[in-house]
Formats: structure tokens, sequence, C-alpha cells
């Protein structure tokens, strides 16, 4: 029997109304994630050496009886998302199998202290001071100018890092974490820094991509130039320097700019302005070296559902800086307004492309 409601059957509404729920509690995704890196439950699990049951678990974080059921829970939601897997420990004769916990390779990756850690960036994105944005996004729709965190923060985001030295150091690390994933990207890409002399990092941070970059090609030159608060008192050495500075005033001048992540946190205006910037920069003295962004590049067509899902929910979360992730066709238009002639694409991670652009 069809429904009232512009005759829909009721299955098909029962479809949506669940589907409804599904977002109208996505928050539980983020949040429990959270517990589970405040619970510091990734290192407990990787430092067990093997799958920790529950009873276990519960020991080691002192939990109160009374809220055993609410960390299996917990424990169970993050398994069925494939944070952790469950895994079936057979115990005595006549007692039930009781459920233990396994890193998966997702949890291995919020292992703190090991080479590959994205605690940091998942810490960053759940404070509660930036992520509390995304409940103004209505105010922040109306507001010409201002950026989502600037309407929450009250300033603008950078002025704040400036200002909020717990803050900086939080955003760096976050930043940093995230730099050691293009250790493994660079294994496939070691052409895109061969035949250079020197190349400037634009909004390196504290020089963990840059120091990558260095380990794998000794004799390359790299100067790390960022917000000065940002690089004071950093240690340098032969070929690893640090400069302090503004993107849209002028970047150093080299035979490669490199910047990771950096584009996508600005408006398509900004980032012609700092293109400019970094053509200048590589073109000095008659030479015509090139630009390095590594980025996300949103290719609904040939891409994973999935694939592309994350990359327009990034999308999404990039505007609290008025930033955008780009398709090719809009990372094109940037690249000729700015004034460069030619343009390469290559992958680098899941996530991010590598493209080269040339003057």
């Amino acid at each position: 029997m069809a429904s009232s409601i512009n005759n829909r059957k009721p299955s098909e509404i029962f479809k949506a109304q669940a589907q409804l729920y599904k977002h109208m509690y996505a928050h539980i995704d983020s949040m429990s994630l959270k517990w589970s890196i405040e619970m510091n439950i990734p290192n407990i699990i990787h430092n067990h050496g093997k799958p920790i049951s529950l009873s276990n678990l519960v020991s080691i974080l002192q939990i109160p009886s009374s809220k055993i059921d609410n960390v299996q829970r917990l424990m169970r939601y993050l398994a069925h998302n494939g944070i952790f897997e469950i895994i079936k420990n057979q115990k005595l004769e006549n007692e039930e199998e009781e459920e233990a916990y396994a890193l998966t390779v997702v949890s291995e990756l919020l292992v703190k202290g090991t080479e590959l850690c994205l605690a940091p960036m998942v810490e960053c994105a759940l404070d509660p001071t930036f992520s509390s944005s995304f409940h103004k996004f209505k105010k922040w729709i109306y507001e010409e100018d201002l950026t989502l965190f600037g309407v929450n923060l009250g300033s603008d985001f950078w002025e704040f890092l400036n200002e909020n030295p717990k803050y900086n150091t939080m955003f760096n690390d976050a930043m940093a974490s995230d730099s050691k994933m293009i250790n493994l990207a660079l294994k496939d890409c070691d052409f895109v820094f061969e035949g250079l002399e020197s190349i400037v990092d634009v909004g390196g941070g504290n020089g963990t991509t840059a120091k990558i970059i260095c380990d794998k090609f000794p004799k390359l030159k790299c100067v790390v130039f960022d917000r000065p608060k940002v690089v004071e008192n950093l240690s340098e050495n032969d070929n690893l320097t640090y400069v302090g500075g503004d993107m849209f005033t002028s970047i150093p001048k080299a035979d490669a700019v490199l910047l990771k992540w950096i584009l996508h946190d600005w408006t398509d205006k900004d980032c012609i302005r700092i293109l400019k910037k970094c053509k200048e920069a590589v073109t000095s003295d008659g030479k015509r070296g090139k630009v390095i962004v590594i980025d996300m590049v949103i290719n609904e067509k040939k891409e994973d559902n999935q694939l592309t899902e994350i990359k327009l929910l990034m999308n999404v979360s990039i505007s609290c800086l008025n930033g955008k992730e780009r398709t090719e066709k809009e990372w094109k238009k940037l690249f000729i307004e700015a004034g460069f002639q030619d343009y390469k694409i290559s992958p680098c991670t899941e996530l991010l492309s590598l493209i080269e652009i040339f003057p």
C-alpha cells in the first residue's frame, strides 16, 4: 500500500529514515575514534603483542565495572568500522568464548611512537576548539569574507595559531605526522626530484617532508619556508635550512618549489597569487625550474566511489578555511591564470596526487 507522502512505498520511507539516522549520528564515528586514542588503546594492543581480551583491556584501563559494557559497545562499533578486528578466543571447556581485539592497518596508524602515526592528525582535527566550528555553517554561509574558522574563533586561522602556541604546536605536529606518509610515496616519485640542486618547501612546518627529501637526495639543498613563529629555533644542517616569511610577498629562489597540501587551504584568487610567487622563484637568472604540488585531484569518473566520497567530504571540511579540493579542470585553470604553460599529474598516495607545473 502506498504512503500518502508523495506516493512513496513504506519500504522507501523506512530506508530513507535509516539513512537520515546514519548521518545524524555520524559524529559518533569520529568521537569513538577520538576516545580510542585518548584511552591509548592502539598502543595498549600493540604493547600486548597479541589480540587483547575485553577483560584484560578493561583491567589495564581500570574501567569501573558499571562501564565495562560501554567499552565493549565502543570497541564493537570501532571493529565494525575496520578500526580494530574482533578475534574469538577459545576459553576452557564449558566456558564461553571471549572477544579479543586486534589492530588493523588503520589502527596501526594510531600507535604513538611508531614511524607512521597519524594520531596527531586525528587529535588536531577533533579538538573541540577546531571541530566546534562546523556548528556555525549557517552563520558562515551568509558571511561575505570570513572563513568558518574565522566565524568561530573570532580571528583568521593563521593569526589564531600565531597567538596560541599550544594550538600552533598541535597543528604543526598534525601536519608533520601526515608528512611522514610522503616517505612511502617518494619510493615511486624519485623522478620528480632527480636533477634538482635546490628546492623550497613552502609551508613546510617543522621540516618533516624536507628531511625525508634530504635523506633521499643528500646533494639537494632544501629550504623550509614558513611563518616565522613556525621555523624559529629549529635545527639546521648542511643541506637543510629554515627561512621565515610570507608566501604572498616572496618565496626564496630555487630550482623547484614544493607545495604539499598548501593550495587546498586557499581560494582560487589566493592560489593564483601564491603560484605567481612560486613562478618568480623558479624562473630567476634565466632558469626555468618547476613547481611541485602535492594535493588532491577529484576524479569522480575514474576513481572508486568510496575514494570520491572521502575527497568530497574533505572538500566540505576544508571550507573551514574557505579552501577547496579541486578537479583537474579546476587545477588547470589556476595554472594557466598564474602564467604556467604545462603540467603533469602523477599518483602519489591514495588521496593525493603529485602535480609538476612548468613555467
